[in-house]
């Protein structure tokens, strides 16, 4: 059994849309898996955001700093930036592509790592809470 927590909670800091069914799929209950997806998907928060600013400080080692600036059109993320800033970055790109993925962004974007992670968090627990409530009530209906 704590194999199989352990097992969800991994597969939740990388994706926690694959934690969920595995959790259901082992047949846990709703409560062990959303904890388990809960603090896997924390943990991925924090490796990404301390994973994150090492991979910067030694990319930027290495960047060459007296090249000619490029016009930059702006692309969508650089849209949605400007739209919907850190909370945007934090709360829904987890909800939609992960946490480890907004925290990627935010690197590039240069955010302060403190705030973005907060938001990244509350975009765990809540993507962990609906996903499970779905699944639950999925399973009920088999």
């Amino acid at each position: 059994m704590i194999y199989k927590i352990l097992t969800v909670a991994g597969l939740a800091t990388f994706e926690i849309y694959v934690a969920i069914p595995t959790g259901f799929a082992f047949g846990l209950s709703s409560l062990t898996i959303f904890l388990a997806s809960f603090i896997g998907g924390i943990v991925g928060v924090f490796v990404a955001a301390f994973l994150g600013q090492k991979i910067e400080h030694l990319i930027s080692k290495f960047k060459k700093t007296n090249q000619p600036k490029k016009e930059n059109k702006p692309n969508f993320a650089h849209k949605m930036w400007d739209k919907f800033g850190i909370i945007g970055l934090g709360f829904f790109g987890t909800m939609t592509v992960g946490a480890p993925i907004s925290i990627a962004v935010g690197v590039g974007f240069n955010v302060n790592m403190h705030k973005l992670a907060v938001w990244c968090c509350l975009g765990v627990l809540v993507r962990c809470i609906i996903f499970t409530t779905i699944g639950h009530y999925g399973m009920k209906l088999f």
